[in-house]
């Protein structure tokens, strides 16, 4: 990936601003938080380039000394279509060239660090690499998730055949910004027992809802409740850095929601709806009535019946208190995995660093067989394998039997016994909705929430999203399908919110997850359910390869490893209303995916 350039790259200067103090002026800000200060300069021809944000609220005046700015160019050392990170002293950029114009925007994607130079241009917004989000490079504003910050923006102007960008300082160091938010415009007591919005649930969903409807200007009362004890964090990082603690992995702080007026109330456990009082019943007693209602209470652990299950040492992955655990028990102890989901594998990756042994048993002989397909699941088992991990299958086990409060071993048919320090559920799961068995709203048989394109339900004024749902999907002809990626509930969270405020809009996203296990990473974009066939280009023992998975002639998603970005590449193909048949792919020549944007 890259360009070649005939030109030396140009040294590049940097300037300071420092002006003697009668000849200071003021960047008059917008209410918005947009400056144009260069308003008589050439910024690069549109209007929305000519701005700084910064990640929290600018004040109304910035001081020249505020401000770094840098020659970082030649104005014809950048093809259309073609990016560069570029250095400005006090921090980095990425300088984008489209359609003849210049722009910047912070060069990190705000999820997790992203080199967006790596990514992927198109169509005026660039999508991260890793995991698809997708930023609009005129405004920096989040397109598409995962994620909950935008970027700042820079001025870019070009003089004497020199692109210069002018940068606040403080925006280059964040490589972030939150959107403007509305406040709360009524008087609340916060013993009311009454929300204008209601949400059950604090995962990607709920928190995008809240924050969705804030950025859009609802000025009326929203709860949150969670079964939660911690604030909205970082869920699938529990499985990957299982010592991490609840405040390493926070998405947004009790302060943080406090100034948006997002209220949050923890350990609620909701067990009843009354669709008829329009109220949600908690588990200890607290009545709150609403309005509007998002449910986003996600999924929950398969639960599996052993003898003397009331043990401390077996776990249900689910809180950072669960993994903190996990890591402490297991440490130069005996660990035994039950189940080869995604989560469950990726705990067996993260333990064999600390564990004495780390035994894995799967109901299928080959891990991540139904998603991913047999050879590119028989090449990730391996890579366990090489790790000291041992499989085994559910169907061999004769009994997991507990003692004093603790599991204490795993018998084989064969007679083997695996010694069992900590053990691990990892065997699926199913979505959280017991509390709603009687309630009136509209379930399917496995228990999934049916929604409409906008998020509602089958009750008047309640929305549901996230891995609770099944909604209809574009890309099968609006099957209703279930798609419980931490990237989908963000996209429902604020889906749920525009239709709350009657501003529905169709979902247009491709669904993308990512996995990590010994430091490599799997990225999968698309819907792949159903796949008949999977062309792998690359080299899968060496587990550099890209995965194909077609049906019926066509690609309907891709996984990869040690491929970036192809997998963001067909993402946004897949997103842009392409098809890609499955004869593209067939040949071996994929160089049409290969990105050759970047520097």
């Amino acid at each position: 990936m890259g360009g070649c350039f005939s030109k030396p790259k140009p040294v590049e200067v940097k300037v300071e601003l420092s002006l003697l103090e009668k000849e200071k002026e003021v960047d008059g800000l917008s209410p918005n938080g947009k400056a144009s200060p260069f308003a008589d300069s050439r910024p690069n021809g549109a209007l929305g380039h000519g701005s700084d944000d910064d990640s929290t609220p600018l004040p109304l005046y910035h001081k020249p000394r505020d401000y770094v700015e840098a020659s970082v160019c030649h104005v014809k050392d950048l093809e259309n279509g073609q990016m560069r990170e570029v250095d400005l002293g006090s921090g980095r950029a990425l300088l984008i060239k489209e359609h003849g114009e210049f722009s910047a925007i912070a060069h990190k994607c705000p999820h997790y660090g992203a080199p967006l130079v790596k990514g992927v241009l198109s169509k005026g917004h660039v999508r991260c690499p890793w995991h698809g989000a997708c930023f609009n490079i005129a405004t920096g504003d989040l397109e598409d998730f995962p994620g909950l910050d935008s970027l700042p923006i820079f001025q870019v102007r070009v003089e004497k055949d020199k692109v210069i960008i002018r940068a606040n300082k403080q925006a280059l160091q964040s490589q972030k910004r939150s959107k403007p938010m509305a406040r709360c415009s009524a008087v609340i007591n916060s013993n009311t027992g009454f929300s204008h919005v209601l949400i059950i649930g604090s995962g990607p969903a709920a928190l995008v809802c809240a924050e969705t409807l804030r950025q859009e200007g609802f000025t009326d009362r929203i709860v949150m409740c969670t079964m939660d004890r911690h604030p909205p964090y970082d869920r699938p990082k529990l499985s990957k850095s299982l010592e991490s603690t609840a405040e390493q992995l926070r998405l947004r702080s009790v302060e943080f929601l406090q100034d948006h007026d997002i209220e949050l109330l923890t350990e609620k456990e909701a067990v009843a709806i009354d669709l008829k009082a329009r109220s949600v019943i908690f588990e200890d007693g607290l009545r709150m009535e609403y309005k509007k209602l998002f449910i986003a209470t996600g999924s929950k652990p398969k639960t599996m019946i052993y003898k003397g299950q009331d043990v401390e040492n077996v776990f249900h992955l689910r809180t950072p208190d669960d993994a903190n655990s996990i890591a402490r028990l297991a440490n130069n102890k005996n660990a035994v995995i039950v189940g080869t989901s995604f989560v469950g594998m990726e705990v067996a990756a993260a333990l064999t660093d600390k564990a004495h042994s780390v035994s894995v048993i799967g109901i299928e002989t080959v891990p991540f067989k139904h998603a991913l397909g047999e050879k590119v699941g028989k090449a990730i088992m391996k890579l366990f394998e090489v790790n000291r991990v041992k499989f085994y299958m559910l169907n061999e086990v004769s009994e997991m039997v507990g003692q004093h409060g603790q599991l204490k071993e795993v018998a084989l048919k064969s007679g083997k016994v695996l010694r069992a320090d900590v053990c691990v559920i990892g065997a699926g799961s199913i979505p959280a909705t017991g509390f709603l068995k009687q309630g009136g709203i509209h379930m399917d048989s496995r228990g999934f929430i049916t929604v409409n394109k906008m998020m509602q339900t089958s009750a008047d004024g309640v929305y549901a999203g996230g891995d609770v749902v099944v909604f209809p999907f574009p890309p099968r002809n609006n099957k209703k399908v279930n798609i419980p990626h931490w990237q989908m509930a963000h996209v429902h969270g604020r889906a749920a919110a525009l239709s709350m405020m009657g501003r529905a809009a169709e979902i247009k996203t491709v669904p993308y997850f990512w996995s990590a296990m010994f430091g490599k990473t799997l990225r999968y974009a698309g819907y792949g359910e159903g796949f008949d066939d999977v062309i792998i280009q690359g080299d899968l023992d060496e587990l550099r390869f890209v995965a194909f998975y077609t049906r019926s002639e066509e690609v309907v998603a891709v996984a990869s490893m040690n491929y970036d970005p192809i997998v963001s590449r067909v993402a946004e193909v897949l997103g842009s209303g392409k098809t890609i048949k499955k004869r593209d792919v067939e040949t071996g020549d994929i160089s049409w995916l290969t990105d050759k944007g970047s520097q």
